[in-house]
């Protein structure tokens, strides 16, 4: 794959930062150009990845009439293929030679993000003179496959940020962008995508049409990322560790980063956490409100709001640091989740408590992309090797794990209290829709926030003087060679 990037991408003209396509400015003041750019790389994947989160389990049951059930499996069966799919693409790239001007990453990300964009359409695409069976099998095989893809897309783009800056100031504006540019696709996905399946009477045909442009328009995003980012960290690819390096070497940078594993074992629930409130959405305001047509306008509510609440982040992690100021976020979305489903079903008092948790995980799921390059830099100082494709890749496992118990949990309960697609739900079913809307959420934030206060013991002093290291081409243990 590399070699086509190369050929594809590399030719055109592009001013090297330097010989290597870097410079040594580790702390380097980023233009806000080059932030929010950064940012629109998130805003491209959202409309392809959150696209398929919050309403592939309602195109495959209500309308490809695949039973719940196999929905669960196919989506629990998929993203763990995915994860360990992604640790492979992650060495892949880390092996990279003949780096040219335009980076590592960048190049790798824009190809993949075209072909991640098709395969969008293809998951929305089911062939009408396919047996029941048969559309299993072919659900199957796509989402398989855009999940590969999405690993070779995803993984360069978390791991850009280690590379544009080491300042933990500019990594936390970076962190307010991406996550800025996520919750935006999942605005613009939650606000748009009904609407246009209500213009058409036939919803193959209006899946098919939503799905084309999300899908341009989540490329188009990642190519304002590819064209005004740059690499700007120096960093020696060229180490006699690096060079030598093998499989226990991989295993020793991920299973020796104590922050890693925290970043984990946390994402696992926030994650699930998140997606299981976007795969419930739609049914809650189906069944539970009993209108469809509420489901953007409290996607608006909720995710508008999130945006404010993010634009404030940096602020809080300056005042509070990191940690803090995630578990703080994590605390106020377990009550509030929890709040809302102790309380009557009742659309005011809904929306109110789904906004304040939705707006409060919002922060510490923006922390996290701060953490991650972190925790990258603490690797190479703590192992002396560098491995920013396998380091993000360990880390973007637990989110494709934590994306296949969200299925597990959003589709076992539809089918384990007796989810009838378009028909009139029993209570049982709409007391087990509004569980795993509300209470699954609020359990999984609590459980998250004392995970990252017990294990994540990188503060932000500790750091500094990481990166310091680092800029001076020292590592724990002396000099990096």
């Amino acid at each position: 794959m590399s070699e086509i990037v190369e050929k594809i991408i590399d030719e055109s003209s592009e001013p090297p930062i330097d010989g290597q396509g870097q410079n040594d400015a580790g702390n380097k003041k980023l233009s806000w150009k080059e932030k929010i750019s950064y940012g629109f790389g998130d805003c491209g994947n959202g409309f392809m990845f959150d696209l398929g989160q919050a309403y592939l389990t309602k195109y495959w049951i209500d309308v490809c009439m695949i039973p719940a059930v196999a929905v669960a499996g196919i989506f629990a069966f998929t993203k763990i293929f995915d994860a360990f799919m992604d640790p492979i693409a992650g060495s892949l790239i880390d092996r990279r030679k003949n780096i040219g001007p335009r980076g590592k990453f960048r190049p790798v990300m824009m190809i993949s993000s075209i072909l991640l964009g098709i395969l969008t359409v293809i998951t929305f695409t089911m062939p009408d003179f396919l047996s029941g069976g048969e559309k299993v099998f072919f659900a199957y095989g796509a989402y398989m496959l855009w999940g590969l893809v999405y690993s070779f897309t995803n993984i360069p783009y978390g791991s850009l940020a280690s590379v544009m800056t080491r300042d933990v100031n500019e990594r936390s504006q970076m962190a307010t962008t991406r996550q800025v540019g996520s919750v935006g696709a999942q605005l613009l996905t939650g606000i748009g995508f009904v609407p246009i399946l209500l213009m058409f009477s036939n919803p193959h045909q209006g899946f098919l049409v939503a799905s084309i442009i999300m899908a341009i328009i989540g490329v188009l995003g990642f190519y304002i990322c590819y064209r005004n980012t740059r690499e700007h960290v120096k960093v020696n690819r060229n180490t006699t560790a690096e060079q030598n390096a093998g499989f226990k070497d991989y295993a020793k940078t991920i299973f020796t980063n104590r922050p890693l594993i925290c970043l984990i074992l946390m994402t696992l629930f926030t994650i699930s956490a998140m997606n299981t409130n976007m795969q419930m959405m739609i049914f809650f305001c189906q069944y539970n409100l009993g209108n469809l047509s509420l489901q953007p306008i409290i996607n608006g509510i909720m995710m508008g709001c999130s945006v404010l609440g993010i634009l404030l982040m940096p602020k809080l992690v300056r005042r509070f640091g990191k940690k803090k100021t995630a578990i703080g976020g994590l605390l106020i979305g377990c009550f509030a989740n929890i709040l809302n489903f102790i309380i009557p079903t009742n659309i005011y008092s809904f929306v109110f408590l789904v906004t304040i948790g939705y707006a409060a995980l919002a922060i510490p799921n923006g922390v996290t992309w701060a953490f991650v390059s972190d925790v990258i830099d603490y690797g190479e100082w703590h192992n002396g090797i560098r491995k920013e494709g396998i380091t993000y890749a360990a880390f973007n496992f637990s989110r494709k794990i934590a994306q296949a118990l969200a299925a597990v949990v959003s589709s076992g309960i539809l089918a384990l209290t007796g989810y009838v697609a378009n028909a009139v739900q029993t209570e049982v079913t709409l007391t087990g829709i509004k569980a795993a809307m509300t209470l699954y959420p609020g359990v999984a934030l609590g459980v998250a926030a004392i995970i990252l206060s017990i294990l994540y013991n990188l503060s932000d002093d500790n750091y500094k003087k990481i990166a310091l290291d680092l800029e001076n081409g020292v590592w724990e243990k002396g000099k990096i060679e």
